[in-house]
């Protein structure tokens, strides 16, 4: 799977989804921290990646309708420690059928995960 990590993300989970096959990489990489939403977003879909972030501002559906990108990972975390962070997305990637995610919104909690 093709993936950008959002800079609200550790960037050593972009190694850890390269050593599971993933190419992953960071908008701290290709130097767009700090960009608006809208430039992060047309990255991303400019290369084909899937979007992992903390951002509730790409929830926005209207915005961001599902179908219509390469899909999108909202990660929201009582407890948004890097480290839970890492720990729930590198749980996700482990037991999830993943690769069924392109196109869609998939918002993950601590417990539950809800796909649009």
């Amino acid at each position: 799977m093709r993936i950008k990590l959002d800079e609200n993300l550790p960037a050593t989970l972009a190694a850890r989804l390269r050593q599971l096959g993933h190419d992953a990489d960071t908008v701290q990489e290709e130097g767009l921290c700090g960009r608006d939403d809208e430039t992060v977003w047309e990255a991303a879909q400019r290369e084909e990646r899937f979007l992992i972030t903390q951002d509730l501002d790409f929830s926005d559906m209207r915005k961001f309708p599902p179908g219509t990108h390469a899909g999108l990972l909202l990660v929201r975390l009582q407890e948004a420690s890097r480290r839970q962070i890492e720990r729930r997305v590198m749980d996700l990637f482990a037991t999830e059928a993943v690769e069924t995610w392109a196109g869609r919104l998939v918002v993950a909690t601590g417990v539950k995960l809800r796909t649009r």
